[in-house]
């Protein structure tokens, strides 16, 4: 009964509610998506929906000068005369006329270039005409798959919360938006959401906002994940060939040229397809282009079109975008992937200026009960009617969420996944309670993930239990856990467990404590992952990872305490053991003997790099992001990262209450990170990290500032700001002070792209400089120069860089093969 309401009050506001409203078709009676529909001299309008659907209320009853425009047809202009509410005016618009303006052919040069140079010229001073506005926003946003696998690598996938069909298809995400905004170029932005709509969750926030949409082709590049290279921009004749396909009148008797846009270079960040250049004022009437999915350095996806319409007002003379459209395509393994967001701009208010005071760091917010709205009021705000697939799929979503969410079918979901097998004990168990929202997890043992081999504790193997609870609404989530470490050859058990809270997802704070006992790496930071390190050792005998055992219980807490300023405080104690390698096993036979665990002396079988002892120590940290912006949203805080500033944090490290008081120091550091787009040029990065030790002449070598080396000529872990590639583990571990830098430049294609033959190969030249400086040593260096996004069709993961160092002259050369996921 209740769906059957539902059904009739959204087909009843459908159809009474607008009061201008209609069908806007070509002339073989085919729908036309996206035409432009405004009040003349205004702001005010919409679009027409997939099926050709159009609505418009005004404010005005009569005489209502209502103008029709489409790309490639005849703009049409009707007069209201008088509006019985609902008035319906079905259009049938005709193919434009195209004619060719008389040229004067000059051989040496393409007449539609001087279009484009008058455009280019004319950028800045169009741009500026619509660098400060007011305005009404709305955003509509659907997300459809097809072809879904129940299971993918063997991972169960689900059905999208029952949104997939037996064909394992259909709309997982389909939601829209109304929001108030002010706007002033580059980027200030000032939004507030006052309707937010997501199908199946009217508790929900949509994501769609006005943040990401300013896709603006007067400025030199346009921001699609890579910058891609606007038609008009200073160097646009570098990247495209333009051809004047037609030119034809507006409603306004303005001569609008329509100019094909081919990129000279198939694998740079281009666009393909059409802008509407207006003749003399030479401003963009009109955007329908295609970006390739490998162009802008996303093979995943196939295709997307972007379309913007404009339209002129008289009174201010500008020409304003107010329908902007993006549809796209995407797939890998089979599975399908289409979607499109609409996007309608109207009742502008262009100004001058605006308060020094309106614009801060906060983008975003969200009006009270934003998320509440009834039928009626997104019938009357929502300027693009809802297609027949989008109002069944709002009924089908809104009418079961209430059975999805109760605990009568969660509980029976749960029972069917909560079955319990013989084979769960090797592969793992969950339970999970849905509708109280917890869950309790086995890792069963034979969890691969954690199977390796060192020469301490020669194969080893994880297994643990979890509990996990979490409040969507609060932002509150706990996570509880143990985990089981077992070595066969050192024939011991280690257990440690840990508390995790996040208390909110606004200042995001939260509080851990762990303890128990661990087998650990010298260096904290772990720069050898146990699968390099099981392959390194029983296939070359090359035992890198050097090892000692601790009991330890810390506490931990951390909150960001203003906008941008993240503090967080430890408390560590630890007792500290060295190991020995208790296992000589190898797969591969060879003459070749495994080092020792002694990182300092890996000759000495018997040696141990520092004697027993137990250690307290306080850490106190901050993390600094610069022009720091945010989204408040009522389920948390979204930052922003500010990338005109670099990020800092400032550290310090006491150790105290041990053993020995050699053992005892304190340390400061700081860490900048810095990255930045330079135009279409790449992406440029930059970590440098300096610090101090006091009183720590004597201190154990655990406590050391270990760099990150790296001598298996592979690195899985995508770390190249952080490691180097040719450096000994352990070769300059130091208790003073350092410098480490590392500078690193992708060009994202911009010189591969330009050499014939290899820019098919789609390849990013990358450069870097790595560095240490310690006292009483030269300064460690390496360069490297290189290559990412190799790989074949969708799947371009690999990396090649070779490598030089250098330290008070060559050292050394190699070639480092990189993997990334």
């Amino acid at each position: 009964m209740q769906k059957i309401l539902l059904t009739l009050t959204l087909c009843y506001s459908l159809i009474s509610f607008a009061q201008i409203k209609g069908t806007v078709k070509d002339e073989n009676g085919k729908p036309l998506p996206y035409v432009n529909i405004f009040i003349e001299n205004t702001y005010i309008g919409t679009t027409t929906n997939e099926l050709g659907n159009y609505e418009l209320n005004s404010k005005d009853q009569k005489n209502i000068p209502l103008i029709f425009q489409h790309l490639g047809f005849k703009t049409q202009k009707h007069i209201i005369a008088n509006t019985n509410i609902p008035y319906q005016l079905d259009i049938i618009l005709l193919e434009e006329n195209y004619e060719l303006k008389e040229l004067v052919i000059n051989t040496s040069e393409n007449p539609t270039n001087e279009i484009i140079k008058n455009a280019i010229t004319a950028r800045k001073k169009n741009a500026a005409k619509t660098d400060k506005f007011e305005a009404y926003f709305y955003s509509r946003g659907i997300f459809r798959v097809k072809d879904i696998p129940k299971k993918f690598m063997g991972i169960e996938i689900g059905d999208f919360d029952g949104n997939l069909d037996s064909t394992r298809s259909g709309i997982i995400y389909q939601s829209e938006t109304v929001s108030k905004i002010k706007f002033e170029k580059p980027n200030n932005l000032k939004e507030e959401i006052i309707a937010s709509k997501i199908a199946g969750n009217d508790n929900g926030f949509s994501y769609n906002t006005a943040l990401n949409t300013n896709y603006d082709f007067y400025e030199n590049y346009v921001n699609f994940g890579i910058n891609m290279v606007s038609p008009i921009a200073n160097n646009a004749f570098n990247y495209y060939k333009y051809k004047l396909e037609s030119t034809f009148l507006d409603e306004k008797s303005q001569l609008i040229n329509k100019i094909k846009v081919t990129p000279r270079r198939d694998k740079e960040p281009v666009f393909e397809g059409y802008i509407y250049i207006v003749e003399n004022s030479w401003a963009i009437y009109g955007i329908d282009l295609d970006i390739k999915g490998y162009r802008m350095q996303e093979p995943i996806m196939e295709n997307m079109k972007l379309t913007q319409n404009f339209s002129y007002n008289a009174t201010t003379k500008i020409w304003a975008k107010n329908i902007q459209s993006i549809d796209f395509s995407a797939g890998i393994f089979g599975m399908k992937f289409t979607g499109k967001f609409t996007h309608v701009f109207s009742n502008y208010q262009f100004k001058d200026a605006f308060d020094k005071k309106t614009f801060g760091k906060e983008l975003v917010t969200f009006a009270e009960n934003a998320n509440k709205k009834e039928i009626n009021f997104w019938d009357t705000a929502r300027p693009v009617p809802l297609t027949s697939e989008e109002v069944k799929n709002y009924i089908q979503k809104d009418s079961v969420q209430t059975i999805r969410k109760s605990k009568t079918y969660l509980d029976s979901i749960d029972a069917k996944n909560n079955r319990f097998e013989l084979e769960k004990i090797l592969l793992g168990y969950t339970y999970k309670n849905s509708y109280k929202k917890w869950s309790l997890n086995y890792q069963g043992i034979s969890n691969l993930e954690s199977f390796g081999f060192n020469t301490v504790q020669g194969y080893n193997l994880d297994s643990g239990f979890s509990y996990r609870k979490w409040n969507d609404e609060t932002g509150k989530y706990t996570y509880i856990s143990s985990i089981f470490n077992y070595g066969l050859s050192e024939n011991r058990l280690r257990v440690k467990g840990n508390y995790f809270h996040r208390f909110n997802n606004h200042n995001n704070a939260y509080l851990s404590i762990s303890g128990g006992s661990s087998i650990n790496q010298f260096n904290g930071a772990e720069p050898i992952s146990s699968i390099v390190n099981t392959v390194s050792t029983l296939f070359f005998t090359n035992n890198f990872m050097k090892l000692y055992n601790k009991e330890f219980a810390d506490v931990n807490y951390g909150r960001e305490v203003a906008n941008g300023l993240f503090i967080s405080g430890k408390l560590i104690y630890e007792n500290r053991r060295a190991l020995l390698n208790t296992t000589e096993y190898t797969l591969i036979k060879s003459d070749d003997l495994y080092t020792s665990n002694d990182p300092l002396q890996p000759l000495n079988f018997t040696s141990t790099p520092f004697n027993p002892h137990h250690i307290f120590k306080f850490q106190l940290g901050t993390r600094i992001h610069f022009g720091q912006k945010y989204i408040s949203r009522p389920d948390g805080k979204i930052n922003i990262q500010n990338d005109n500033y670099p990020v800092i944090s400032l550290n310090y490290e006491k150790a105290f209450g041990t053993t020995h008081k050699n053992y005892r120091y304190d340390l400061i550091n700081a860490v900048v990170d810095y990255s930045k787009t330079i135009g279409n040029k790449g992406d440029f990065e930059l970590r440098i990290k300096a610090g101090k030790f006091f009183g720590a002449k004597n201190i154990a070598f655990v406590d050391f500032k270990h760099f990150n080396g790296n001598l298996t000529h592979v690195n899985i872990m995508n770390n190249s700001l952080n490691a180097f590639n040719l450096l000994p583990y352990y070769s300059h571990s130091t208790n003073d002070a350092y410098i480490e830098t590392h500078i690193e430049h992708n060009f994202k294609g911009y010189i591969m792209n330009k050499i014939p033959l290899l820019n098919k190969l789609q390849w990013n030249l990358i450069g870097g400089f790595h560095q240490i400086n310690i006292p009483n040593s030269k300064p460690y260096q390496e360069l490297t120069i290189g290559f990412d996004n190799i790989g074949w069709g969708k799947f371009r993961m690999l990396r090649i860089d070779y490598v030089r160092s250098y330290q008070n002259g060559f050292q050394g050369d190699g070639v480092m093969f990189g993997l990334k996921l």
